[in-house]
């Protein structure tokens, strides 16, 4: 099976996914709390625990070096990102925040561990890390507001990042390879279950939005198409002109062609927001990424001859 068919199914299995969230939310066998209760599992346990996993493989200055590119990679795609949804999207904060971050960690990691095997995740680590602490310092510069202190303080104790340290100390002092056989079960068990779960949550995000909203407001067409085509095309560009791995590349890109993240919806609310417009933008790109992820990583085959 070729790569991008190989992506395509991945996206559909994850829109299963995502039906059986909606299905739960709507016939009542997820409250509003339990959802509540299912992303902070997730976002406390699952993620923290894939991303520490991610880091149990033998130390190498080999892997070292290609964390750095993956890293450095990373960063220039997130600024990138920024600076397209800055320019676009100026006048509206909300917008301007959406679009610039991908869904990287919730469907990006499970997309790119899926399909491109558990080691591509250990390139695409820095890169959620960045994202995660871009987010919370860009998300405090344009929406602000009364709890702008208690998110300061919050950046370097986000779940993502405490797991992503602690993944990245265990793999540098050799220890990724070596922990208790029990440890590295219980990790990958856990880690496992980011795809599905990750997927109902936003399943139940789904459920919470009105469905002709998703087809009847033309604005959120721009904010889709800025976020799933034109900012994966600039990161491909600019991707094309740097001497990296095709493998770096290509897991960095299909993370920058995620979806909008699901953190546009919370920041919408902590701050005061538009947080339906936010959860149906989450929504519709989502689902529309179904369409986009293939066609990106077909283009990025050709164009980097793989």
């Amino acid at each position: 099976m070729t790569l991008p068919l190989t992506v395509l199914k991945q996206t559909l299995t994850m829109a299963l996914y995502i039906t059986m969230g909606f299905v739960l939310f709507k016939s009542k066998k997820i409250t509003l709390a339990g959802s509540k209760d299912l992303a902070t599992l997730l976002l406390w346990l699952v993620v923290p625990a894939m991303l520490i996993n991610s880091f149990c493989v033998p130390y190498s200055q080999e892997k070292l070096r290609e964390f750095g590119v993956s890293f450095l990679m990373g960063l220039l795609a997130l600024l990138l990102s920024m600076a397209v949804a800055a320019l676009l999207f100026r006048k509206d904060a909300l917008e301007n925040l959406a679009v610039a971050f991908s869904n990287a960690a919730f469907m990006g990691i499970p997309l790119v561990r899926q399909s491109l095997g558990e080691e591509a995740v250990f390139y695409l680590v820095g890169f959620v890390a960045a994202l995660n602490l871009f987010q919370w310092c860009y998300g405090l510069f344009l929406l602000g507001g009364p709890k702008s202190k208690r998110s300061w303080r919050g950046v370097l104790a986000s779940p993502v990042v405490l797991g992503s340290l602690i993944g990245f100390l265990i793999f540098v002092t050799g220890l990724g390879n070596k922990l208790p056989g029990v440890v590295d079960g219980a990790l990958k068990g856990v880690a496992a279950v980011n795809a599905p779960l990750a997927m109902i949550v936003l399943g139940v995000y789904l459920a919470q939005t009105q469905l002709t909203s998703l087809i009847t407001t033309p604005r959120l067409y721009l904010l889709s198409g800025v976020r799933l085509v034109l900012i994966p095309l600039a990161t491909l560009g600019v991707f094309t002109l740097l001497p990296a791995p095709n493998a770096i590349r290509l897991t960095l890109l299909i993370a920058a062609s995620a979806p909008i993240g699901s953190n546009a919806a919370v920041y919408a609310q902590i701050y005061g927001r538009d947080y339906p417009y936010a959860c149906t933008a989450v929504a519709q790109s989502t689902a529309l990424s179904i369409l986009t992820l293939p066609q990106m990583v077909t283009l990025a085959q050709w164009a980097w001859g793989m």
